[in-house]
């Protein structure tokens, strides 16, 4: 299952990242509103975690805006808001359920699985780019039809970009997903993991990963 997780305070943020990783979920971090918001757009969620009160753009407006756009992921507000008016603010601006600071993690944990229990399954297996066919499920690559042996990281990279087409994903989000904010990752490792990952799909034709300078890369 894939959670979005937008909380602007930084220990808090890592803290439930550590959590949900260790509870079997693929996790993506924003530290503010515009971020989760963009995020939330370009990829795709079953839940969606967000602070009330952020940076950018608050919880609450990304929560009203995402719903606007008939974005579906189960939504969960966490807030020192406890007021009933707050609640009921939440709820009617397409929150799923809300979740008052502070909280006990195996309530969040068991909230999180109602909320993905009462939602749709959207399960994507195949991803294409070009000529390159990733299976999901199967954890394999083929290109031309001939499979590409990959290890974990090679296939998390490649599935993190492929799942974010023509989407620029930073070198943080990339190490985030990739090593799970292991702390000794560096750049020198993401820099070596692209280089392999090209020397096993590229060709003299294609190029399949962008470099954006400064930013990051995107397939």
């Amino acid at each position: 299952m894939k959670i979005l997780f937008a909380e602007d305070d930084a220990i808090l943020r890592k803290h439930i990242h550590y959590l949900l990783t260790q509870a079997g979920y693929c996790v993506t971090l924003a530290a503010n509103g515009e971020d989760a918001y963009d995020l939330a757009l370009h990829e795709t969620f079953d839940v969606i975690i967000l602070d009330w009160l952020m940076p950018k753009k608050s919880g609450i407006a990304v929560c009203r805006a995402l719903r606007q756009a008939n974005h579906t992921a189960g939504i969960i507000m966490l807030t020192a808001k406890g007021e009933d008016e707050d609640i009921i603010s939440g709820l009617d601006e397409g929150a799923d359920d809300y979740l008052i600071k502070p909280f006990k993690t195996n309530i969040l944990l068991a909230r999180i699985r109602a909320v993905s229990r009462r939602k749709p399954k959207s399960v994507i297996t195949t991803l294409h780019c070009k000529d390159l066919l990733l299976n999901a499920q199967a954890h394999t690559l083929h290109k031309n039809n001939k499979q590409i042996e990959l290890t974990k990281n090679e296939f998390l990279l490649l599935h993190y970009l492929m799942s974010n087409q023509n989407h620029v994903l930073t070198r943080e989000q990339i190490i985030n997903y990739v090593w799970h904010f292991e702390q000794d990752v560096s750049n020198n490792a993401l820099d070596a993991l692209i280089k392999l990952v090209r020397k096993k799909i590229d060709d003299e034709h294609t190029s399949y990963i962008q470099t954006v300078r400064g930013v990051g890369y995107k397939m």
